[in-house]
């Protein structure tokens, strides 16, 4: 993955430690990256999705085929962070072509529209508490802008995790269309308003993780 044009948005660092000739790795997993997600994650997706929701609402955003099915149609719409190959947080993403929510944004994926549909995001129990929800939605929300087509996100959340989004810049459009079972939801929207410049020059993502955060339009690296 290279960095953007000539005059890129910020200059990567990459620091390599003094290894010991006679000292080996002692294995060559990176420690953290980002990256898309694929239908090979989407065990691991839905263990840390059941685990995560079914113990408070009894529900589960996706299913286990709703995960291999958006995973298959738009998988550059996902993002997992790993620890040492671990899957431990995720974003699982689609396109829609309506103003608000309806029920078959649960299920289809609009490649025309210009609204991306915030299925899920989730951390698995070992890593909560630690900031990696906050981060990794920050991260998907700059990839977001990278995208020529995509004006804003969407999302339907439980009253409880409004303030959540509410401090990532999310803004409540009212009370969601969509119910399950007995559940409402709250609807949020996020404005996409990336830079024309990021967007003519936005690509694939692949995101290595190291130490101090920093972005560019072509991923959001650490370094």
């Amino acid at each position: 993955m290279s960095v953007v044009g000539s005059q890129p948005f910020i200059k990567l660092m990459h620091r390599t430690p003094s290894i010991s000739p006679g000292i080996q790795r002692r294995h060559t997993l990176p420690a953290s990256e980002v990256r898309p997600l694929n239908t090979q994650d989407a065990i691991s997706v839905f263990e840390i999705e059941r685990e995560a929701f079914i113990s408070v609402s009894g529900e589960c955003p996706l299913h286990l085929d709703e995960v291999r099915h958006f995973l298959t149609l738009c998988p550059e719409l996902s993002m997992g962070w790993f620890e040492e190959g671990r899957l431990v947080a995720f974003i699982i993403g689609s396109l829609w072509d309506k103003d608000r929510l309806t029920e078959d944004a649960l299920i289809l994926h609009k490649p025309r529209g210009s609204t991306v549909h915030i299925h899920i995001l989730a951390v698995h129990r070992t890593f909560r508490q630690q900031g990696k929800g906050p981060i990794l939605l920050w991260r998907y929300l700059q990839y977001l802008r990278c995208l020529p087509s995509v004006r804003r996100a969407l999302l339907m959340c439980e009253d409880v995790l409004v303030p959540f989004y509410h401090k990532s810049g999310f803004k409540v459009l009212g009370l969601c269309a969509i119910t399950v079972a007995n559940m409402t939801f709250t609807e949020m929207c996020y404005p996409i308003s990336g830079h024309a410049y990021m967007r003519r020059n936005s690509e694939a993502i692949h995101i290595p993780l190291h130490t101090s955060l920093t972005n560019t339009c072509k991923g959001i690296f650490v370094v």
